[in-house]
């Protein structure tokens, strides 16, 4: 988490006549969704860093309010950036349950705002992963071939890979689409065995592109 300098805002430019407030744009951390906004003074930060529950200064209620302090759907903090002008916070957070009063993911609504978002869900699968390694649940797919060990994790992905290039070859855009669903998850599966992750794979493909162009 980046070290926040509170003393670096610039309060002057507050949206409020009697209390320093700025507007506090809440991001989901996995899916890069814009989940709210809010509005946060100095104390309001510092019990979201303290907390590490993203928490506002309610301009209705007149005092500090933690999301999620009536129906359990908190924002647990991953992190805060300042914009350039240092008036405005960036809030990157895992929410628990729908942030919208309304039942929503968003108060922006459940819409996919971008192709971008939707492929964003390899990192929650990714998250998903990691949960089902480290709880064990009963019956879980993950976690058994998580305990048989990297060798077999790398021929689960040899076997789909095999299971991909017949479909493309013989079957049709469904079944390539379920099968390549089946690599990509057993792909994570093993990198997570190694201590890696698909950002390490999409890096390495903007290196190749940069070195290209």
């Amino acid at each position: 988490m980046n070290e926040l300098d509170i003393t670096k805002l610039n309060w002057d430019k507050s949206t409020s006549s009697t209390e320093q407030l700025l507007p506090a744009v809440v991001q989901d951390a996995n899916t890069g969704k814009v989940l709210m906004l809010g509005y946060m003074n100095r104390e309001a930060l510092k019990v979201t860093q303290a907390s590490k529950q993203v928490t506002f200064y309610s301009r209705s209620k007149q005092r500090l309010w933690t999301k999620g302090e009536t129906s359990g759907h908190i924002l647990r903090l991953v992190d805060i950036f300042i914009d350039c002008d240092q008036d405005t916070l960036l809030v990157t957070a895992n929410p628990i349950g729908p942030t919208c009063h309304n039942g929503t993911d968003s108060c922006f609504g459940n819409n996919d705002f971008t192709a971008v978002e939707s492929l964003s869900f390899l990192a929650e699968l990714e998250s998903v992963i990691a949960q089902r390694i480290a709880d064990k649940p009963e019956g879980s797919y993950t976690a058994r071939i998580w305990e048989k060990g990297i060798t077999r994790m790398a021929q689960k992905v040899g076997e789909e890979g095999v299971e991909v290039a017949l479909a493309a070859a013989t079957q049709n855009d469904a079944a390539l689409i379920s099968e390549s669903a089946d690599l990509l998850y057993h792909l994570a599966l093993l990198l997570k065995g190694r201590n890696l992750s698909l950002q390490n794979v999409v890096n390495e493909l903007k290196l190749r592109h940069a070195a290209k162009s």
